[in-house]
């Protein structure tokens, strides 16, 4: 629960807050927003926050990540490959405009014309035919079987007349959200709360504050001049707050992080020289020593809990002798990483790793933007990287099918793996409804990629959160959304 600040806002140099002006909640992000449209979001942070104002179908629960109603009040199938929608009444967007089937199609359409450019065009290329059946009530038809027809039913819907205008990176896109965007700079994004339809309306407007420096966003904490920061701060940082009216709170996470190989460069293409990569890595001595224990070493893409993850997989092996005995006697190989801090000393820790078995490795520090280019191009040889949202299982089938090689609207498989077995299993689960038989198809994608090792599993970190004042209590769900922040 919140508490209204007083002498401690004062002493701040915040406004003290008053019944008629109650100061925002501050967050601090270590990185800015790209977009606010979440037609465009695809980064963890533009996904947070376009989640604050806009909705979906559906959404996932904060704890399991399972698909549940949210803006429709029923969702049933009709046949193989039908759907019968009800939707929630009196939903409202923040114009005070009822939500309409019609929106709902419009935002489906539009999303999915290659006009738009939607990066989530694969994800609803599969709803055809979406009809208005009356005020309430929609159907869909499905092109084929999607096993994630729920999941991607998450998509926030936007007004019929707004669906297919160019991108609104400044977040002034109608929602139907809890908070709605008020301004966008460099430094911040401003939302204000919002009362769309039923539920409790929030208590207070919110500010996401950029601050690129990590001790800089320490210290505005400690000042009391910010009350939030998730996923801010070094494990070194994290122990210095203790003692200091500051909590730190954590989670289990929906992430994983792992190494991307270029599966098309000698020796990379090779499997069991990326078995020796794997072998290399200690992965318990880094999340202790660099991660703080707010990590678990991986031993598979999905983590352990959720529902596809595969039972019973032994830990990954760490054997620097066994290792050097495949990667000894090569040249050089480039590490690249983003110019995050955290991420730069891990990958730096892998290179030593890889270096002391064998292999010389330098890690190379790449603006996200040119990092990802890069990657996309073919242009490397090893990277870490990160998968933020490991929710729905079928995202692997973007990564890691044969068909996202070569055309970006099928996927981005940067790994360039190619096993025509794994593309069966993903094409399989992806069109397979009964959950148990999914399962199974997982399980064996599982130990069909353990043993190519296109990609090798590090850790999944935990959603660690530093919060003081009126902050205190909040938690982002296991993926690391906030829409924990209304209930505050």
């Amino acid at each position: 629960m919140l508490s209204v600040l007083s002498l401690g806002a004062a002493c701040s140099g915040r406004q003290v807050p008053t019944s008629d002006a109650i100061a925002p909640v501050e967050i601090l992000s270590p990185t800015e927003p790209v977009t606010l449209d979440p037609r465009f979001a695809t980064r963890a942070l533009d996904v947070k926050l376009t989640r604050l104002q806009h909705r979906g179908l559906v959404s996932l629960s904060p704890d399991t990540l399972e698909p549940v109603l949210d803006l429709a009040k029923h969702i049933e199938r009709d046949g193989a490959l039908g759907l019968t929608i009800e939707l929630q009444p009196n939903q409202r967007f923040h114009s005070g405009i009822i939500l309409r089937p019609e929106d709902v199609c419009a935002t489906l359409e539009a999303v999915k014309n290659p006009l738009l450019l939607s990066p989530h065009r694969s994800i609803v290329a599969s709803f055809v035919n979406c009809r208005v059946r009356g005020a309430q009530t929609l159907t869909l038809e499905m092109a084929e079987p999607r096993a994630s027809f729920l999941t991607d039913l998450e998509l926030p819907i936007l007004r019929a007349d707004e669906a297919a205008t160019q991108e609104q990176a400044d977040g002034r896109l109608d929602g139907l959200g809890r908070f709605k965007v008020t301004s966008r700079t460099h430094e911040a994004v401003n939302l204000a709360p919002a009362f769309p339809g039923p539920g409790k309306k929030p208590r207070f407007s919110l500010v996401v504050r950029t601050i690129q420096d990590e001790n800089v966003r320490a210290m505005r904490l400690l000042s009391g001049k910010a009350e939030i920061a998730h996923n801010a701060f070094s494990p070194t940082l994290l122990s210095g707050f203790r003692d200091r009216n500051i909590t730190i709170r954590s989670r289990p996470g929906a992430t994983v992080s792992y190494l991307l190989a270029n599966c098309d460069l000698p020796p990379f293409d090779k499997p069991e020289f990326r078995r020796a990569i794997s072998l290399a890595v200690d992965r318990k001595l880094i999340t202790n020593q660099l991660l703080g224990n707010y990590a678990r070493p991986a031993k598979w893409l999905i983590p352990e809990g959720h529902w596809a993850a595969a039972p019973n997989l032994p830990e990954l092996h760490y054997s620097r002798e066994q290792a050097a005995t495949t990667l000894s006697g090569h040249s050089e190989v480039l590490l690249l990483t983003s110019t995050d801090r955290s991420r730069l000393l891990q990958a730096r820790a892998i290179a030593q790793m890889l270096s002391d078995a064998g292999l010389p490795t330098r890690a190379v520090p790449l603006e996200l933007g040119l990092l990802l280019s890069r990657l996309d191009a073919g242009q490397f040889a090893l990277a870490i990287l990160q998968i933020p949202e490991m929710t729905e299982p079928n995202i692997l089938r973007w990564f890691f099918h044969p068909r996202g090689i070569s055309n970006p609207s099928e996927g981005r498989n940067r790994a360039r793996y190619r096993s025509p077995v794994a593309a069966s299993l993903l094409d399989k689960a992806s069109q397979e409804f009964d959950q148990h038989a999914r399962k199974a198809l997982y399980f064996e994608l599982a130990r069909v990629m353990l043993e190519d090792m296109p990609v090798i599993p590090l850790w999944h970190e935990d959603q660690v959160v530093v919060e003081r004042d009126r902050g205190a209590g909040f938690l982002p769900s296991a993926e690391g959304r906030w829409g924990a922040l209304a209930e505050l």
